[in-house]
């Protein structure tokens, strides 16, 4: 048993976690939900030693217990798979499963018993990878469920899991799911942070809500709750502004002329095959397929970091697409992605250099001199319209929650103003209420004319604010999905099938 009791812990004059417990039994599966900024993140590094609290006391298994570290944490039976992914990309599999921690024979490290304890654990989670293969060349979905194979190596006492599933299609997460149920067998304690709600009623036999660094609802049975309930539980006295599902009204028309981002008859070898797509200005169209089926290619085409082996990518303003991302950049596609440490934002750095990177840094539209005064202006403008929760531009990225670097992500792409919008999970990893924010910048955007292909690994995001769904298989556009086909069941059973319905467009 885990237990965490009147834990405090303060940034200055913002209290983060306001007297905090938390129980959570061996041989459970218990989830810690809240809103953004509600303070699970900062609850989790004090149980896994990255953050030292003000106050309160720590116990596993009944006794006290002081963590140093994350890698004291692992030596004493508590391991965590944060949302932001660790892995080290100049190495490769299996050296990433063992970091520090190495099998030795003598004086040389022992790569075969290290395998011999990796294979079963990547078994389990269906990862079928070479374990000398190159970390930076996984696809997202399989260095997220690398993390998580990660920590089971250690054969962990206390399993702590943030947002396991933001990056998994459906199949993945409930391999996972099936994974976690087996640690119930084995008294694995199961701390399990996420937003996806109907995961956590399916998975979870506990669920603990907080609200303002506080514990809003205790330790109930998640037998008792439903999505509604938790949401009402997460916001509390504020309104939920949670996107409703919107009454698609048939498939899209594209009139003669109309300015639209356009693939033409493009192959990349291994991911597209001879794709030819039309997205309007002033939509908001979604991509979807299992991993590898292609419609994450169409993202690397369209920024221009893949270029096609046959075809061409035409910008709604007429001219080809330019090779490379920085070309891209310039011609004003702007690339917004959930995988936030890679590609998102420099946490170092404050949120006002944050936002001025691509217009003010790479595009250079403030002239060769950047004048700090006037970026942070702008900065601080994006910083009200988006409602991004901080006390100054000046605060680093790194100390907002994961909703509000989200919206950095966005206000650095809107800074710079552009034509096309090409979204990769946009919403990964943030609360209901960040989530239903950003859905509003979708539409703003495409009120203003903006063309928005959004790829997500969450079917009902798709079904909730796109007006189309292309869905890919096998390198192909299998089939397109709008009206009263484009709902979360519909686009599941196309993923994994490739068949359309019988009367879809």
């Amino acid at each position: 048993m885990l237990e965490a009791q009147g834990i405090r812990k303060a940034y200055g004059g913002v209290v983060a976690l306001a007297g905090v417990d938390l129980t959570v039994r061996a041989g459970s599966v218990h989830a810690l939900l809240g809103e953004n900024g509600a303070g699970k993140s900062t609850l989790v590094k004090v149980l896994v030693g990255a953050v030292t609290p003000d106050a309160g006391v720590l116990r596993l298994g009944g006794k006290d217990l002081t963590v140093a570290n994350t890698a004291d944490a692992v030596d004493k039976g508590i391991a965590v798979v944060s949302q932001e992914l660790s892995l080290f990309p100049d190495l490769d599999v299996l050296s990433n499963l063992f970091p520090m921690r190495e099998y030795k024979r003598g004086p040389l490290v022992d790569r075969r018993g290290m395998a011999a304890k990796a294979r079963p654990v990547l078994d389990e989670l269906g990862l079928d990878l070479a374990l000398d293969a190159p970390v930076e060349h996984l696809p997202l979905d399989q260095r997220q469920l690398l993390e998580i194979a990660r920590a089971l190596v250690t054969d962990p006492a206390v399993l702590i899991l943030d947002e396991p599933t933001s990056a998994l299609h459906s199949r993945e997460s409930e391999r996972l799911h099936d994974v976690l149920r087996r640690l119930r067998t084995r008294d694995v304690a199961v701390v399990y942070v996420s937003h996806h709600l109907e995961d956590v009623l399916a998975v979870c036999d506990e669920v603990t809500i907080m609200r303002d660094g506080r514990v809003a609802v205790p330790s109930v049975p998640a037998s008792t709750l439903t999505v509604d309930r938790i949401v009402q539980h997460m916001l509390g006295d504020k309104v939920a502004a949670v996107v409703e599902e919107r009454a698609h009204s048939g498939a899209l028309a594209v009139e003669p002329g109309q300015p639209a981002l356009r693939l033409e008859n493009v192959t990349v070898p291994g991911q597209l095959q001879d794709v030819d797509l039309v997205v309007p200005c002033g939509r908001v169209v979604g991509l979807a397929g299992i991993a590898g089926a292609g419609h994450r290619a169409v993202l690397d085409v369209a920024s221009g970091v893949a270029r096609p082996s046959r075809g061409r990518v035409v910008l709604p303003d007429g001219s080809p697409l330019k090779a490379g991302l920085r070309g891209a950049i310039s011609q004003g596609v702007a690339i917004v992605s959930g995988d936030r440490k890679r590609f998102g934002v420099m946490l170092d750095k404050p949120i006002w250099d944050n936002i001025g990177q691509v217009s003010s840094v790479a595009l250079r539209r403030d002239g060769m001199v950047i004048r700090a005064g006037k970026v942070r202006e702008r900065a601080a403008e994006h910083v009200r319209r988006l409602g991004i929760k901080t006390p100054s531009v000046d605060l680093e990225v790194g100390m907002l929650s994961g909703g509000n670097q989200q919206k950095v992500v966005f206000a650095k792409w809107l800074e710079a103003r552009p034509t096309v919008l090409l979204l990769d999970d946009p919403t990964r990893g943030i609360d209901v209420g960040a989530k239903a924010e950003i859905y509003g910048l979708f539409r703003e955007q495409a009120d203003n004319g903006a063309v928005q292909l959004v790829a997500s690994s969450d079917p009902r995001e798709l079904a909730s604010v796109c007006d189309e769904v292309i869905v890919f298989y096998d390198g192909k556009v299998c089939a397109r999905l709008s009206g009263r086909h484009l709902d979360a069941h519909t686009l599941l059973e196309v993923m994994n099938t490739g068949i359309a319905p019988a009367d879809a467009a």
